[in-house]
């Protein structure tokens, strides 16, 4: 096979918990008088808790020192952790699970790479805790996406080298991450409809055509 291991972002990937992201954020902007749409949390795909807040922050025109951002940053994360409450295996996109035990049966190697901090929890959450060989969650790292830290961190976990290692990401900033740590990308959603990434996913499944090669 020309993949040895596969790394997935989490969010629009795996799950889709961006409408629980869009409220959170909205709250906060809310208060703080800033106009907050969809086309505005897009640009927050793939990018870290205090990035994206920079970004809306920039957007309402509001500066802040850094310890009232970092107040706000946990503020936003207090709204969405809490609503983490709600998910479970059932949010799994369509055919995920079917997807993953078949990449496994066929000896490759799992990995998630996401700039979340809630990544472990959101896949205990799905019933996927222990499925994956390695996850490196925001927790693990100092640079978000488009650095490749994530996904690098993940491949040495794995014991892969990158070029061995596919990602599977939703955002243009991801698949960048990926090109960057040298790894080959499939784009979904987002990344998909920008053109980027080596190959195009329009259903999960189709994740075993590309690396049954």
């Amino acid at each position: 096979m020309k993949y040895k291991a596969v790394i997935f972002d989490l969010d629009g990937v795996l799950c889709h918990t961006d409408h629980l992201h869009y409220r959170a954020w909205k709250q906060l902007a809310d208060r703080l008088g800033i106009p907050f749409d969809q086309e505005l949390n897009n640009q927050l795909r793939g990018v870290s808790r205090m990035e994206s807040l920079d970004i809306v922050l920039r957007a309402g025109g509001v500066e802040a020192d850094l310890p009232q951002r970092e107040q706000w940053a946990a503020e936003k994360n207090t709204v969405y952790a809490k609503s983490l409450d709600t998910l479970t295996p059932q949010d799994l996109e369509p055919s995920v699970l079917s997807t993953l035990q078949t990449l496994r049966s066929r000896g490759l190697l799992l990995g998630v790479g996401s700039s979340s901090k809630n990544a472990p929890r959101i896949l205990e959450r799905l019933g996927l805790g222990d499925f994956f060989d390695t996850v490196v969650s925001g927790l693990d790292i100092r640079n978000s996406k488009p650095d490749p830290e994530v996904f690098l961190l993940a491949a040495k976990n794995l014991g892969t080298p990158p070029k061995d290692c596919l990602v599977v990401e939703d955002a243009v900033a991801g698949v960048e991450a990926a090109h960057r740590g040298g790894m080959d990308a499939a784009a979904m959603g987002d990344a998909a409809r920008s053109g980027a990434g080596e190959y195009t996913l329009n259903e999960f499944s189709e994740l075993l055509n590309i690396t049954a090669a």
